[in-house]
């Protein structure tokens, strides 16, 4: 029997202790095959054997090490701070710190306080001393929790208990106040998870029922009315609406649905009702996808965070080295005060704590991940949120990226000698063009064909359809045979002169125009010029990469001629024609020795050797796209190459802030040494000092949720 995954989001996951203490839980128990766990989503992904064991068996057991399963696809929410088992040890520690110096104002005997200190040492001390003590047997680390502990412990011995006291107080405040934080940082799955219904109306049999939308099947026919979210994605089989992709694309403007059109899950219906069909189950749906990459995406590590989190696991041991140290060497070899010594140890040891910033880039990064991803551009980890600030040169794929890769009719000219021919207008030659065209599956005679449904022309009836390969086509009509190809068709085989069209051709064709000839074996009729539309919100975009300092560079397989006329219209800096896909990538990679970082924006399917070369490879229109979406490092939802620019930006202040907090952290952590070593600050200094930059920090990297 083959293995089967259970996703299963849980309470009480805080922190990556949390997880450590989890996967230690399950390691043993029978039948589970493989573990994963996401800390900043509380989420654990459980591969099994359905032989040995069950989905409640497993359940059962998260509940029984502490992390109770949530029901449905439910992300779990802290307590209410008054059922909070760290937050009320941690005011009972507050409260007894209170009393214990009200009661040393009395004058009671100093057992009395000094028992009341204790306790609140130990209440309050009790989760993050446990936390420190399991890290250093089970993980062999010593953590900042451990750091807190010794100083605490020390304190107490140094005849210190109110300063002791006060020290677990704050800590443990600010241990309490970390899951409140990581559920900030949640809120943007939240979001994501909210945006799809609980349950779907479905065509069963005849009947219409409401069912979970976790019971939809593919294939499954459902009702969207009037202002309702769409249940998942699916193809429109029946009504016509405007529908708000913005949740799931980040595009502003609601986009037009009709029968045969693709809808998004989390995408929300206008004024029309919709009867769709399901493509995909709820669980393997847009909304699902994105909130999957999301936590996958917060768990990838950035290059600066794995160095800070390097540099905590070597510099808290050095701390407390340090502090040992600063208390036996100035007594030992220069006749230091011993308990001057051992104090300033005590206030180096919380002094030097690196709480602040080891927290600095992780909170940004997530809050960061999940903003970009509200708003359509899902960026696969921190270490691509890094490398996106750095960008100084973007290199364009042409078609599909700055051009919708869709061709359309751009002129229509009718030619002297078509009059002569008897084509009295542009629309009589544009219904025959259509007519000889619409029997063909080339993207150019669809053009063509649409351009005059577009505009109520109807085809002209043709016979004897045949399609000259690299050429054009051809048909009779009324007994003549008509043509409708490239100039070459008419010139070079067909030997008729084109000396009547020849400066509205070149005219076009500067333009970055396709020109096709219509005419029949005497002359040509009419000429029909046909372009791969540019995006309209390309130049503002391009605009917005060059104010943000980025070169910009177009790379196409197109002639030289096309990717000229494009170059100069949307405002590249440089361009690159007649490009096979490998050519791309010696571009890319030219690109990255010549300027720098290089970021690549392409489809995710054809250009996907050169995203893969760039320093960040950026797939545009990637809702519904699984090879988009896999082979990018940054997919942008929405065909809206504006979202690229905010991406940068994005990145920018994502650096910015993490500069900021990191600065911050050091000045704070040198003023507290140097206060330390001193014998300036004393040990409640040292906390306020510590746990203030703590929250600073925090509330600083939160600011990222703001979009």
């Amino acid at each position: 029997m083959n293995n089967t995954k259970l996703d299963v989001y849980v309470g009480n996951m805080d922190c990556e202790h949390d997880a450590a203490n989890l996967e230690r839980g399950l390691q043993d128990f029978q039948g589970i095959v493989d573990l994963k766990v996401y800390p900043k989503a509380a989420k654990v992904s459980l591969t099994y054997n359905p032989e040995t064991t069950s989905p409640l068996a497993l359940r059962e057991k998260l509940n029984e090490l502490g992390f109770p399963p949530q029901a449905g696809r439910a992300v779990p929410e802290q307590p209410k701070l008054w059922r909070n088992p760290k937050v009320i040890t941690a005011v009972i520690s507050g409260v007894l710190l209170l009393v214990g110096w009200l009661l040393g104002q009395a004058t009671l005997p100093q057992v009395v306080t000094y028992g009341i200190y204790i306790a609140a040492v130990v209440i309050g001390g009790y989760y993050f001393g446990r936390e420190a003590i399991e890290e250093l047997i089970l993980e062999r680390e010593i953590g900042i929790e451990l750091l807190m502990l010794v100083a605490a412990v020390a304190a107490l011995l140094l005849g210190e208990p109110a300063e002791a006291a006060m020290l677990v107080f704050l800590y443990s405040i600010s241990e309490a106040a970390e899951g409140y934080t990581e559920e900030k940082t949640r809120s943007a799955v939240r979001a994501l998870m909210d945006l799809t219904p609980k349950m779907a109306l479905v065509r069963r049999e005849g009947r219409e029922i409401e069912i979970p939308v976790e019971e939809l099947a593919v294939g499954d026919v459902f009702i969207v009315k009037p202002g309702q979210s769409i249940a998942t994605d699916g193809v429109v089989l029946t009504g016509m609406s405007n529908v708000n992709q913005a949740p799931v694309t980040g595009e502003s403007v609601p986009v037009e649905k009709q029968p045969e059109d693709s809808v998004f899950a989390g995408s929300i219906n206008g004024e029309g009702a919709l009867e769709v069909r399901a493509t995909r189950t709820f669980a393997d749906n847009t909304i699902a996808r994105i909130i999957h990459m999301v936590e996958e995406a917060q768990e990838k590590k950035g290059n600066s965070q794995r160095f800070i989190e390097r540099f905590g696991k070597l510099y808290s041991p050095a701390v407390l080295l340090g502090g040992i140290l600063f208390a036996l060497v100035p007594p030992l070899l220069f006749n230091g005060a011993w308990e001057t010594w051992l104090t300033r140890a005590v206030v180096f040891i919380v002094a030097a704590a690196p709480c602040a910033l080891v927290i600095s880039i992780p909170i940004t990064m997530v809050a960061t991940l999940g903003t970009g991803a509200r708003k359509g551009v899902l960026i696969k980890g921190g270490k691509y949120v890094e490398q996106l600030a750095k960008i100084t040169v973007v290199a364009l794929d042409k078609t599909g990226t700055l051009t919708r890769g869709e061709p359309e009719v751009t002129d229509v000219i009718l030619l002297r000698d078509g009059q002569m021919h008897g084509i009295t207008s542009s629309e009589q030659m544009l219904a025959v063009a259509a007519g000889v065209e619409r029997l063909s599956q080339h993207p150019l005679a669809r053009a063509v064909t649409q351009h005059a449904e577009t505009h109520g022309i109807v085809p002209a009836v043709v016979a004897d359809f045949r399609s000259l390969t690299g050429a054009g086509v051809t048909a009779r009509l009324n007994g003549s045979t008509i043509y409708a190809g490239s100039p070459d068709l008419f010139e070079k085989q067909l030997n008729i002169s084109l000396t009547g069209g020849v400066a509205e051709i070149r005219a076009l064709q500067s333009e970055g125009k396709t020109v096709v000839v219509v005419g029949d074996a005497q002359a040509p009729w009419g000429l029909i010029a046909i372009r791969d539309t540019i995006r309209p919100n390309a130049r503002q975009a391009l605009e917005g990469l060059h104010r943000a300092g980025v070169r910009v560079v177009m790379l196409t397989g197109d002639n030289e001629r096309t990717a000229q006329a494009i170059a100069r219209e949307v405002g590249v800096d440089e361009f690159y024609a007649d490009l096979k896909p490998e050519d791309k990538v010696t571009r890319v990679r030219e690109l990255a020795q010549k300027h720098g970082y290089v970021a690549m924006v392409g489809d995710g399917v054809n250009d996907a050797p050169a995203l893969a070369e760039a320093t960040v490879g950026v797939a545009m229109g990637a809702a519904g796209t699984d090879v988009a979406l896999e082979t990018a490092d940054v997919a942008l939802m929405a065909d809206d190459l504006e979202k690229l620019v905010y991406a940068l930006q994005l990145a920018k202040r994502s650096k910015s802030v993490v500069n900021q907090n990191l600065a911050l952290s050091g000045v704070v952590i040198g003023v507290l040494v140097l206060g330390a070593l001193s014998g300036a600050f004393t040990l409640p200094i040292a906390v306020l000092g510590h746990e203030i930059s703590e929250f600073v920090v925090i509330g600083s990297g939160l600011r990222m949720l703001r979009a």
